[in-house]
Parts: structure tokens; sequence; C-alpha cells
């Protein structure tokens, strides 16, 4: 016999062992399949534990549990004298709504006549003492405790996600462990964080007679497994701060992310709008979730702290200074020719400031400087762009921008860093770099989400380095385990370059685009950001570092179509800077223009000459009443000026005029 096929028949016996032994070990040293042959008459019964408590780092209670009742039914021990009338006069439910809610579980994909199957949920405490003084009548029904979420707060309903009923989806994800009628994190913390949150189930098996009946534990109780209460986790978010954020995102869209850049802690991650998390649970709860899903005008279920990407505006500046330094095309003291804004190879973009180098130019925010350095970026090997943006974009990248940050949030995007095939496909093989010019300065084909913003931010607060954010501090009262919350990540630029960015920062504060805001208590670095958008008014953007000698806290803002980013993302910014940093809000005044103010009228706006693009718009109709109060106001002025003309002739008549 050839030796390959000597090799090939060694392989099968190997494996013809490993199979027996697998299929003995199973058969005559575990109960697996004793169990499945008995299965008409040993029954499982689950306790289903209480999901883990969230609090935030300060130990606040953000969500905790309450308990829930729900009736479930056993096709198999339904009786052929079951008394329907009495069953539905205890249930306060009609005939017809029984026999419509049995024929329901009947058509549900995993139903078995031996599984307990969800009859009725959310009985009160009064409905739950009431039917079971009864149900025992009853034997294929049984009252089922399954703790629902009860939230201590009315904010952060992104941030704290929901649990539901388990899908088809779900249960063939962990099939092992998910039953019909189960609930599971379906969004925000209660999803990334689902595995130690639940617990683990108890399970009893129970002996059954002919009839279904229970006549004792399986083998005294020896497989049985007590039940384990989910773990417990401490947020990095501090809840005062976030309810602020929260706050001054009221009849906004946008949002506010404050990072510990020392750690990667994620302090606040507000979003606008926002949602009460209250209204994912009690009797309504499907109908809310249904009714926050189809909001297509506000999107409410759209996290945009971490999901929506955005022009980053005059805030990129930062990192286009940082690239082409470290590419070793400009340097600190560079002067690009800016006297009367950017002009070349026909395309002009206006400019602040003048011929001048690094440090005022962050100062000013000039176009025109950010623009003729990324050309340089890009005209670093001349004739191959391709090759300039593919440095680039590989510097972006160890900045966390273009790429998923793999935190522990439930959702988030990427954003968009633009490559050399982006300008292939758009404008072919031999692509110029005046096609790309307008990513130097945050617009172009650049888009980042706000949590980026925030990242890159404290990547600039330590000189080159940031850990990757993250809202999870504790497990049950343990440090976070994952190692990746604990390691630096270093970004490609040398940090010495870091140095003259941070003095721009600096003037920016002092004499620059965002000195209205400057604090007296504490130091501040930051970057104004207006980015102009198709849709309407520039979306207000900025980031700031606080204090400057030794960074505590970052914050990055955006707010949706509202203007300069110094007149609005700027004080949201400031004061939660100024609440982490001193405990209370010393400028009063920049909170309540923040809370005070609203960008409805021009959402509303949007929003019209969007459906009348798409030939769906119709004209509100006038109300009645206020039609009938213009009426009667127009039919008063229409007498009053009958009124005042005829005065006018019986006092100054008019005199005959001779030919």
């Amino acid at each position: 016999m050839k030796p390959q096929y000597l090799k090939l028949t060694g392989i099968l016996i190997v494996v013809a062992i490993i199979f027996i032994a697998r299929l003995a070990y199973l058969q005559l040293f575990t109960d697996r399949y004793a169990l499945n042959a008995a299965n008409t008459s040993i029954k499982i019964e689950y306790e289903i534990p209480q999901r883990g408590v969230i609090f935030d780092r300060n130990g606040k209670i953000l969500v905790g549990n309450q308990p829930s009742f729900e009736v479930s039914y056993t096709a198999a021990l339904m009786r052929p004298d079951f008394d329907t009338i009495s069953f539905c006069n205890l249930m306060k439910i009609t005939k017809p709504e029984f026999i419509q809610t049995i024929k329901t579980i009947e058509k549900t994909q995993y139903y078995s006549k031996l599984t307990p199957m969800t009859f009725m949920k959310n009985l009160s405490r009064e409905d739950m003492a009431r039917v079971q003084e009864i149900l025992f009548k009853f034997p294929a029904f049984n009252i089922v405790s399954r703790p629902q979420r009860q939230y201590e707060v009315n904010t952060s309903g992104n941030l704290l996600g929901y649990t539901n009923e388990v899908n088809t989806a779900d249960i063939k994800k962990d099939s092992l462990y998910y039953l019909p009628g189960d609930v599971i994190g379906k969004s925000g913390v209660e999803k990334s964080y689902e595995k130690d949150l639940r617990g683990e189930k108890g399970i009893k098996y129970i002996q059954k007679d002919i009839r279904q009946r229970s006549i004792g534990s399986y083998k005294n109780g020896e497989l049985d497994k007590d039940v384990v209460t989910g773990k417990d986790l401490t947020l990095t978010i501090d809840y005062d701060l976030q309810r602020i954020a929260e706050e001054m995102l009221v009849n906004k869209r946008g949002a506010v992310v404050a990072l510990d850049p020392n750690n990667g802690e994620i302090l606040t991650m507000a979003t606008g709008p926002d949602i009460d998390p209250n209204l994912f649970t009690g009797p309504d709860k499907m109908k809310n979730i249904y009714r926050l899903v189809n909001d297509s005008i506000n999107q409410p279920m759209f996290d945009r702290s971490v999901q929506a990407a955005y022009p980053p505006g005059s805030t990129f500046k930062l990192v286009t200074a940082l690239s082409a330094m470290q590419m070793g095309v400009m340097t600190e003291k560079t002067i690009f020719p800016c006297g009367g804004g950017f002009s070349y190879m026909g395309v002009r973009i206006k400019g602040h400031g003048g011929a001048d180098p690094l440090i005022p130019s962050i100062q000013v925010s000039s176009n025109c400087y950010f623009s003729y350095a990324y050309l340089a970026i890009l005209n670093k090997y001349p004739g191959n762009p391709s090759k300039g943006m593919h440095e680039w974009k590989d510097i972006m990248a160890s900045f966390g921008l273009g790429v998923y940050m793999n935190n522990d949030l439930a959702t988030g995007s990427k954003g968009y860093m633009p490559s050399e095939n982006t300008y292939i496909k758009r404008n072919g093989p031999k692509w110029k770099p005046i096609n790309a010019v307008f990513n130097g300065m945050g617009q172009g084909d650049i888009l980042t989400t706000p949590m980026q913003l925030a990242n890159f931010t404290a990547a600039i607060a330590n000189r080159g380095w940031f850990i990757t954010p993250h809202i999870v501090k504790n497990i049950d009262g343990k440090p976070n385990p994952n190692p990746l919350f604990k390691q630096k990540k270093y970004t490609k630029v040398d940090p010495k370059y870091f140095e003259p960015v941070l003095q721009g920062m600096e003037a920016v504060m002092l004499r620059g685009t965002g000195r209205s805001l400057k604090s007296n208590d504490f130091t501040q670095l930051a970057k104004t950001g207006t980015a102009q958008v198709p849709q309407g008014k520039d979306n207000s953007i900025f980031v700031l570092i606080a204090p400057a000698d030794k960074p505590k806290i970052v914050v990055a803002a955006v707010m949706e179509h509202a203007g300069f980013g110094a007149t609005w993302a700027g004080p949201a910014c400031t004061v939660i800077a100024e609440r982490y940093l001193l405990g209370e809000i010393k400028r009063e005044h920049l909170y309540k223009k923040m809370i005070t103010s609203s960008f409805q009228p021009e959402y509303r706006r949007q929003w019209t000459e969007y459906l009348k693009r798409i030939g769906k718009y119709v004209p509100p109709k006038p109300d009645s009443l206020k039609l009938k109060k213009l009426q009667d106001s127009l039919k008063a002025i229409s007498v009053k000026a009958e009124n005042t003309d005829k005065n006018r002739k019986t006092t100054n008549p008019t005199k005959p005029v001779r030919r």
C-alpha cells in the first residue's frame, strides 16, 4: 500500500476512535441522553435570574429591576374538561381573545406542547395575587416571575439601551441559553454587556407522571443548577454631567462627548434628541419602541454620538497640521501664500488671516493655510498623489479616524477617510491633488463621529497617545478586565510636533475664534469648527482640552445646523468642562443660553423642503378657530376703515373742481 494511503487510513482510524470514545462518554458518563430519552417524564423548570444593576461612576443607580409577572401555557397539560369561560373570567379576557392567543402561540416557530409558552405578560401585583389563588384549577397555566428593568433616570435611553423578548435570530445565536419568552439586551449597554448582565438561569429537573403532574425531583436534584444573578456594572459615565449635556441638547440634533484623556473613560455620551428609557418598560413598551424606531424626522433611536458621521470642519485642521509635519512637507514656521485667500488651479477658498506660520493660522482658523498644507501632503511624491494620500490615511487611522474603535459600545460608525481609490473612481487614474484639497480643512470627503472628534483631541492632549474610549469601569466591583482599555495606542506622529499645535489651540482661547468662552478659573485649549452642509445652516463644532497643563477632560460637541462653532457647540463644551473640574456651573449665562435655545424651526424648514422635493408636501390646513379670529379681525379692520373714510368726507368735504 502506498504511503499516502496508509496515512489517510491512519487518520480515519483516529477519527473513528475519537468519535466512539465521545459517544461512549455521553451515553455512559453523562445524563444528557438519559434526560432526552425520558423527555416525556422529566421536565425542566427554569428560574429567571435578576439582571445586574447599572451604576454611574459615582455609585448612582441608573438601571435596576422590578418584579414582573406573566402567565405561561403548556399545551400538554391542557385537560379535556378545561373550563374556558371560567378561565377567561379569571384573566379578564373574552373567549375570542383566548382562542386567538392560543392560535398565535401554536404558530410560533419554537412552539412545543411540552414547552411553557408565554400566554400573558405584565400582570400587576394585584392581578398576580388574585389569579394565583385560583390558577391551580388550570394546570396548563402557570405564573412565571420574570424581572423587568426599572430605570431610575429619565434621560440617556440610547446610552443605557433596552431589553426585549428574544426573536428567532437571538435564539439561533445562543440556543443553549435562550428560550422563547426570554429577554435580551437589544441596544446600548444592555446589549454590549448582555452576557454579564443576564446571569445564569436556575434549572430544576422535575419528574412527571403520565398526566404531567409533578412527582418529585429527578435524582434528588443532583443535576439541578442554582440561579446566578447578573453582574452589576459601574459605568465610566458621570450621570450629573450626562444629564446637563442632555439638557443642552433639548430641541437640537447633535451630540456632546467627554473623555478622560488619561484612561479613555467616557464621562459623557449625550445625543440629541434624547430618549426617556422609561418608555422601554410597561404595557405600552412595544408601541413606544415602534413609534421611536419609525420617527423618520427626528430619528431618536439614532445615537448621534457614535453613529452620526459629520464633516469635522476646522477642528480637523489640527490633524492636517500634525500629518503634514510628520510627513516632512511643512514645519511650524512654514508660511503659505495666504494674503488673499487660497487660489490654485481655478479653485478659490476664502481665507482668514494673512501669510502666517502655523500657530497664528490655527488661532484664526485659516482655510487657506491648511488647504496649502494638504496640497503639500499630496504633492510629497511628485506626480503620484496616491502615494501621498496613502501615507496620510495611514496616519489618520493611527488617530482612530476612518476605522472602527473596537470598544465596548453596542454600535458605532467608522466615519470616512478617503483613499486614493476615491479619486481614481471619481476623476480617473490621473487625478490631481486639487481634486481633494477641501479635505485639509475638514470638508470635502472627510466624515468623523463626535466620539472620534473627542478621541483624536485626547491624543493631541497626550502628545501622541490615547486609550480606547470605553463605557464600563467595573464589573461586579472589579476593574473591567478587557486589556484593550488599559493599553496606550500611539499615533504615527512624533511627540515633538504636538507642541505647536497645542500652542495654537491655546491661542484660539486667548485671542482667537474661541476667546469669548475663556474661563477665569481654569485654562483651556480648543479649536472651533463651522462645517458647511448642503441641507441648510452650517454645523457648529468645537473640541476642548482642560486644564491646559495637566488635562483631565476633553470635550467634543456637534450641533446640527446651528451656525458658528464658538456660538453653540463651544458653550456646551466649556459648560461640561466647568462642571466637571469645578463641581459647579459658574457661567450660568452659557448654560441658560443652551437650554433655552431651539433649532427646531430650521429642522422643520429642511423637512418641508425635502417633502417638496419628493412631491409629498401637503400644506397645513388652517386651524378653524384661528381662521375665524383672522376673519373677524379683517372684518373689524374693514369696518374701521369705512368709518374713517365717512368721517373724513364729513369733516373735510372735497371742493368742486373748476374746469
